[in-house]
């Protein structure tokens, strides 16, 4: 079960051939209708199957795409959207970026794992490459802010001694297998074991692709800790590339803030206060406002000699509250209240009020117009709309049921 790109991670292009190819699915890791294509076998490959915690590769088999790399036994499949031909000889060619990347994260993990077991006994019980960030579960409660910084300042340490890291491959039996570090080996494990060794640090058997010296991690940067699963903790990480995109993406953020908040980064963090200080309290003010708002329009409506079985009101600003205040206020069930709030050409909030009747016959009609949901009782029916641009269909609704209810009176 040991491919080319176990052998020689650094292997960027690789001649070899086709062994066989069928028809397959490939289901998109984001969901959705699953895609048509072929699995291809092939004598060797430098493409990575996923395993080991780390997830595949991409590439090229001649001009054709990569699209996934899974391990059936001991078999690497790949799965592309073009049938090759069984026996053709073919140029693998590696998303070398992509590669190198899962290298570093992976060779990190391996050294972050050793030295937090050698300073403080925190043993690794699983851990997660992820597309942004990677993350090791430690087999802790939790861990201090101190001892977070003394690792990160450890195994920087060891990047910058320059301490080599080498694969040997050892037979199943081999004694020397039940001496080095291990979750154990797949099921379906066939073919010698692979170990990987940083000098004087640690031995752990594992599949996937590896640095040849901590050099090459660059730098560590331990993020932060999170509670995890089962007294457990989880520290996330980055390594290499990854720190430095953090820094450049944080320079353009704080660049960005700075030009926004007109101050230097040392006052962005008393700057954003302020502004959410100022923000809530407009907030608040804006609340009130409504509030007399919704009172002054009930009023004038309740201050005509003569007043409408009907009485129909949106408006762009407004909630909930503000639609309550004024159904309350008006107080009446001989009239039918119909209040929106929101923006015409998006999603919005409606209420109906009136009579307990009038309510649960109109109610759901009301919510269906205007393709929404909605809920009621004792007289108020309320929900959200989507087609706020339906309110004139729903207004003809409602004064055909009061045209109805006058003539039968």
């Amino acid at each position: 079960m040991v491919f080319r790109c176990q052998r020689d991670s650094w292997a960027r292009q690789f001649a070899t051939r086709v062994v066989s190819c069928r028809e397959a699915e490939l289901r998109p890791e984001s969901g959705g209708e699953p895609m048509r294509g072929f699995q291809v076998v092939l004598e060797d490959t430098i493409l990575f199957p996923e395993g080991g915690g780390q997830p595949d590769d991409r590439g090229l088999i001649g001009a054709v795409p990569v699209l996934r790399v899974t391990r059936r036994g001991a078999e690497a499949v790949h799965f592309v959207e073009t049938a090759l031909e069984p026996g053709s000889a073919v140029l693998l060619s590696l998303d070398w970026e992509r590669r190198f990347d899962h290298m570093q994260q992976h060779s990190g993990q391996h050294l972050i794992t050793a030295i937090a077991e050698q300073m403080f006994g925190f043993k690794t019980t699983s851990w997660e490459l992820g597309r942004q960030q990677s993350v090791i579960e430690l087999d802790t409660p939790s861990m201090t802010t101190e001892q977070m910084e003394a690792l990160e300042q450890s195994v920087n340490e060891k990047i910058r001694e320059r301490i080599p890291v080498t694969v040997r491959e050892l037979a199943a039996d081999d004694p020397e297998v039940e001496t080095v570090r291990s979750r154990g080996l797949p099921g379906d494990h066939t073919g010698p074991v692979r170990v990987v060794d940083i000098e004087g640090i640690d031995s752990n058997m594992c599949c996937g692709t590896h640095v040849s010296n901590l050099s090459d991690l660059q730098v560590i940067k331990l993020i932060c800790t999170e509670k995890g699963k089962k007294n457990k903790t989880n520290l996330v990480f980055l390594a290499g590339n990854r720190v430095l995109k953090s820094v450049e993406q944080s320079h353009r953020t704080e660049k960005a803030l700075t030009s926004l908040l007109k101050n230097g980064p040392g006052e962005h963090v008393e700057a954003v206060k302020r502004l959410q200080s100022s923000v809530k309290l407009l907030q608040k003010n804006n609340l009130n406002l409504l509030r007399d708002i919704a009172v002054l329009i009930a009023r004038d409506f309740k201050s005509k000699p003569v007043q409408s079985p009907l009485f129909v009101l949106h408006r762009k600003e407004g909630d909930s509250e503000f639609m309550n205040i004024i159904a309350n206020e008006i107080g009446k069930e001989e009239t039918l209240l119909f209040l929106t709030v929101g923006d015409e050409k998006e999603a919005g909030l409606f209420l109906l009020a009136g009579s307990v009747e009038a309510v649960e016959n109109l109610g759901p009609r009301v919510a269906e117009l205007l393709e929404g949901k909605g809920a009621g009782k004792r007289g108020r029916y309320q929900g959200k709309a989507t087609k706020m641009s339906r309110r004139g269909e729903v207004q003809a609704l409602l004064q055909e049921f009061i045209s109805q209810q006058t003539d039968e009176a």
